[in-house]
């Protein structure tokens, strides 16, 4: 801790440098300094420095570099020459000219000196992945018991993809700098092994002090993301997707006083069944799940999922920590999703890649090791059917949204309180991606959340993965036994003849039995906790969107996406297999499930549609026999 700027302050140090000078002689006391002076980058001390900036020892630099190494501890951030190259030469050019003045450089010394340049040439290649490569010596050096590393490892790291998000993260701040965002980092992890593909801690290592900070390790509020773990332990504690939860005003009386939570667009949306309260993000039904099935449940949920840095007790996160009020790192988030995609098994991460010895014996660890279950087989699965159901995003997100991708993948975004970080990610049953957008200082950003956001960010990055490593198709509620079952929007109990349908998916045995008696023939009767929000509670906002669904008459068949009119553009030098369009439709007693597609008068099954260029008609048909038409161009 460095000593204050005051008069006292200068006193403190002045004792100090007699109390040293006391006791030490002068080549320890210059030795101690060369040991521990920062130097940039990082670096500490001259034998760190001399190796980054010149590949060499400190004993054989030439004149120029020593200049170079003496000149940087004057501002070590903003003079070294991997940040400021023509700054470090002004400075080194004074240090030369200083030891030529005390005599201790000649003038054509100090001439060679001045023509060197202020790197060594491979110096100024590009320090590869420096994030994950940092961390990965950082390892080295661990299980080594602290010795210095050498020798040969290799990684899993896929440098041609990891090169490219290096440029989307850069690009991501470019475009969202004028809404005062700084940084942003991702992640990506092969989900069959574990395997660390792509580390992108910071936008540029070199740019400043703040280039280091590497956000895939750095803990921090991650908010929503952290939603699907309390689904799951819910859906292994008897709550089913069609579970309704009261998105109504509640006060919660806690330790630190009353707790009323909100959710995101400061409106409550009364009777919600689980799945739409995933897919949306609300939160008001969250803290209602975290009360009944406790935090310290939660907690230790969010332990087995990987989540190390929430290392305080249940009682100092409270009810919040079902919103993610606990800090946590960008490659816990993406472990834990992977546990999901992996069947409700955490497994741990592997940054280096198997080496068979002779034996037949791979030296990277087994696949199995550490492993443990984090929710059953069923409530991982019906989490990820959740998360990549664009349906039940619509309340919050709208019809299209950047969480929407051209093959299997369940994604979920989250930001924190006062928008000082914003999270995304997605897994697929191949890879799972994770994104971070904010500040490294904490400032907040100005309204960017996870769609706006890391949203964007995750999406590219995502296409980018997948152009390299197949997605391929993720564990489905019906692969572990889970049974559809018809049962109405509103109620989520069983369809009556005056109910909006949709179909759930659930766990034998907690079906729902008994049908629906809210819709009584062309009026809905809820039950008497949501007479004040039905009546439009003032303190609840205007009637939210989803209020719309108790009106008996149901609203007529439409396509949601395409919309009529659209045009489209073809991305050049893109995989064509990813240009493609969502197929939605809803409305006239339809849950969009069971509807019939037709592009250009022929049949079409699948849920998403390959652009091909001209003027095309696309007609979706109801079960009940309703269609809807509308016309698209693509160029």
């Amino acid at each position: 801790r460095g000593t204050p700027r005051t008069l006292g302050g200068k006193l403190s140090q002045i004792l100090w440098a007699l109390r040293l000078d006391a006791h030490l002689d002068k080549q320890t006391i210059l030795e101690q300094y060369l040991n521990r002076v920062p130097l940039g980058q990082g670096t500490v001390g001259v034998t760190a420095a001399a190796e980054l900036y010149f590949g060499a020892d400190p004993r054989s630099v030439s004149l120029g570099q020593a200049a170079m190494l003496g000149a940087l501890a004057h501002a070590p951030a903003r003079d070294n020459p991997l940040a400021e190259p023509q700054r470090a030469r002004t400075r080194r050019a004074a240090a030369l000219a200083r030891m030529q003045a005390l005599g201790y450089a000649r003038a054509e010394d100090v001439a060679r000196a001045r023509a060197e340049p202020v790197l060594r040439h491979d110096a100024e290649t590009p320090f590869l992945a420096p994030h994950f490569t940092t961390r990965v010596l950082q390892w080295i050096e661990r299980d080594a018991g602290g010795a210095t590393p050498s020798g040969e490892w290799r990684t899993t790291l896929d440098l041609g993809l990891q090169t490219a998000l290096e440029a989307e993260v850069r690009h991501t701040v470019d475009v969202l700098q004028d809404k005062g965002v700084a940084h942003a980092a991702v992640v990506v992890l092969d989900n069959p092994s574990g395997e660390i593909l792509a580390w992108v801690g910071s936008p540029d290592f070199f740019a400043d002090t703040n280039g280091q900070v590497d956000m895939v390790v750095s803990p921090r509020q991650p908010g929503s993301a952290l939603k699907p773990f309390l689904y799951g332990l819910a859906f292994d504690r008897g709550v089913t997707p069609a579970t309704v939860l009261a998105d109504v005003p509640r006060t919660y009386q806690t330790t630190l006083g009353p707790y009323r939570p909100r959710n995101y667009d400061r409106r409550f949306h009364g009777p919600v069944r689980a799945r739409d309260a995933l897919g949306s993000s609300f939160n008001v039904p969250a803290v209602e799940l975290a009360e009944r099935l406790s935090v310290s449940s939660l907690l230790n949920t969010l332990h087995d999922a990987g989540f190390a840095s929430l290392d305080h007790s249940a009682e100092y996160y409270g009810l919040g920590l079902s919103l993610g009020n606990g800090d946590v790192t960008l490659l816990e988030l993406a472990n834990g999703y992977r546990a999901l995609a992996d069947g409700g098994v955490w497994r741990p991460v592997k940054w280096r890649e198997a080496d068979e010895t002779a034996a037949g014996v791979t030296t990277a660890g087994d696949a199995t090791a550490g492993a443990r279950r984090v929710m059953s087989r069923t409530a991982a699965a019906l989490v990820l059917d959740i998360l990549s159901d664009p349906v039940a995003r619509i309340p919050s997100f709208g019809t299209e949204t950047v969480l929407d991708f051209p093959f299997p993948a369940a994604a979920k975004t989250g930001t924190s309180r006062h928008f000082t970080d914003n999270w995304a990610v997605a897994t697929t049953a191949g890879f799972t991606v994770a994104a971070w957008v904010g500040n490294f200082s904490g400032r907040p950003m100005q309204g960017v959340g996870g769609i706006t956001g890391a949203g964007p960010l995750l999406h590219r990055a995502a296409l980018l993965v997948a152009q390299r490593y197949p997605p391929g198709v993720l564990p489905t509620p019906a692969q572990t036994g889970a049974v559809p079952v018809r049962i109405c929007r509103l109620s989520g109990m069983r369809a009556g003849p005056h109910c909006p349908p949709t179909t759930e998916w659930f766990v034998p045995g907690t079906e729902p039995t008994r049908p629906c008696d809210w819709h009584r023939e062309g009026r809905v009767e809820l039950p008497a906790e949501y007479a004040e929000w039905s009546a439009g509670d003032p303190g609840s906002g205007p009637p939210p969107a989803t209020a719309a669904v108790v009106d008996a008459e149901p609203e007529r068949f439409r396509i949601l996406s395409p919309q009529d009119g659209d045009r489209y553009t073809v991305p050049a030098g893109g995989d064509p297999r990813y240009a493609t369009i969502a197929l939605r439709a809803a409305g006239g007693g339809s849950d969009g499930s069971s509807v019939r597609w037709f592009v250009d008068d022929r049949p079409w099954r699948d849920a998403r549609w390959r652009l091909v260029p001209g003027r095309h008609t696309l007609r979706a048909v109801s079960e009940r026999g309703a269609s809807a038409v509308v016309t698209i161009d693509v160029r």
